[in-house]
């Protein structure tokens, strides 16, 4: 639905009413910032004009100044790009949500995004699945165009990290998919397919393993040659201990060049994982799942345990001869953690804001529970179906 024949002819906006109560307003992250402040007012004239102060504003992106000045109600809900967000963010994002659209029937939500529409499409998907549950029947027209949204908009550009924390989120809220909350020790990771991002075939992969977004390992550099393998063991002794969101990102080290590419990411939450050995095909893997280096047949394979100690009979997985290692991970370009800087401060150079004269603690984005509407309620009190599995949403909440 256009808005405005302005904003419909801009290459640098796209802003969707995804339902009449949920609109979608999404700038590519190329949006140069002199052309992303001029459309960020006009889109805020245009909020103004026509919801009054009924709309409230999600902001998944990083956190800028530029957007509480011209906004008078922000939600930070914010999560880097092509990412996927924490379990429990997924959840406090559909229940504010919720909760402001039934706090008045003139309310809508603003869905922000500066970077790959896949961040909105997250939210639009897990709060289609969320009001399947807690809403009423006659919704189920917005359940449509929700989910035509998603499949149309946004399902050809996420990424499969994203699905997959879609489909945990659905699961645990249908029941469909049962909490583990035993701790998991991970020792091994196998890449099955040898990429070539080196001239001559072959890889030089290192890790960076995170929980909650923090660096809790990083590996040696694995110098590998296409043809002398067909796999690669990365093995971790002791076991490193896990639990709740966690980012595993394997990169490539240029040979003789002070720089490094991504080969694979991929996130998944420990209270879905109830196998012991783990694999991920490249359809599974972000940015290796479009990537032709990254061999068609190749996946990656994790070995866990419930215990720290090395597991008996896995001689096997060891490395040939022809793979060498390179422990020397106090390299600056190894130890860099690209996440340090998502929240950091920034000039944007604007002056002003259209709000003037609001009381003061609606001028400025605040945290989730200060907001007098938003009272928090478990989910698991929605419906009588999810009161069987009570203890789920203590423990993803613990766990986290």
């Amino acid at each position: 639905m256009s808005v405005s024949r302005t904003m419909e002819d801009s290459c640098e906006l796209d802003l969707v009413y995804v339902t009449e109560r949920i609109i979608a307003v999404s700038f590519p992250s190329t949006t140069n910032e002199e052309s992303f402040r001029s459309n960020l007012r006009e889109v805020a004239q245009m909020l103004k004009s026509k919801h009054g102060g009924n709309y409230l504003l999600f902001n998944l992106s990083e956190r800028r100044p530029d957007i509480t000045k011209l906004h008078a109600k922000v939600l930070e809900f914010g999560w880097p790009d092509l990412h996927t967000p924490a379990l429990e963010k997924i959840c406090s994002v559909c229940k504010a949500v919720d909760t402001w659209l039934n706090a008045d029937p003139h309310n809508v939500v603003v869905l922000h995004n500066k970077g790959n529409r896949g961040r909105i499409g997250v939210v639009i998907a897990a709060y289609m699945h969320y009001s399947n549950i807690s809403a009423s029947a006659n919704q189920a027209l917005d359940r449509f165009a929700m989910k035509r949204f998603y499949e149309d908009k946004i399902v050809p550009i996420g990424q499969p990290s994203q699905r997959r924390y879609v489909h945990y989120f659905s699961g645990l809220l249908s029941g469909s998919i049962k909490m583990n909350n035993k701790p998991l020790f991970l020792h091994h990771v196998i890449m099955h397919g040898i990429p070539n991002f080196e001239s001559k075939g072959g890889c030089r992969p290192f890790l960076r393993i995170y929980q909650a977004m923090q660096p809790v390992y990083t590996s040696g550099i694995y110098n590998v040659q296409g043809d002398s393998q067909t796999s690669i063991c990365i093995t971790i002794e002791p076991g490193l201990l896990l639990k709740g969101d966690i980012l595993l990102k394997c990169y490539h080290k240029k040979f003789r060049s002070p720089a490094r590419d991504v080969i694979f990411r991929v996130q998944f939450h420990t209270c879905a994982i109830h196998d012991l050995g783990v694999v991920f095909g490249k359809e599974d893997l972000d940015d290796a799942f479009k990537d032709d280096r990254f061999p068609e047949y190749g996946k990656v394979e994790f070995v866990f345990s419930y215990g720290p100690e090395k597991i008996q009979g896995m001689e096997h997985l060891e490395n040939g001869p022809s793979v060498s290692v390179d422990y020397n991970t106090s390299d600056p370009l190894i130890r860099w953690d690209s996440y340090d800087n998502f929240n950091g401060p920034r000039d944007d150079g604007m002056e002003g804001r259209w709000d003037q004269g609001l009381p003061a603690p609606l001028q400025t984005a605040q945290p989730l529970l200060t907001w007098p509407w938003l009272s928090w309620t478990p989910l698991i009190h929605l419906t009588s179906k999810m009161k069987e599995e009570k203890s789920v949403w203590g423990l993803l909440f613990s766990v986290g």
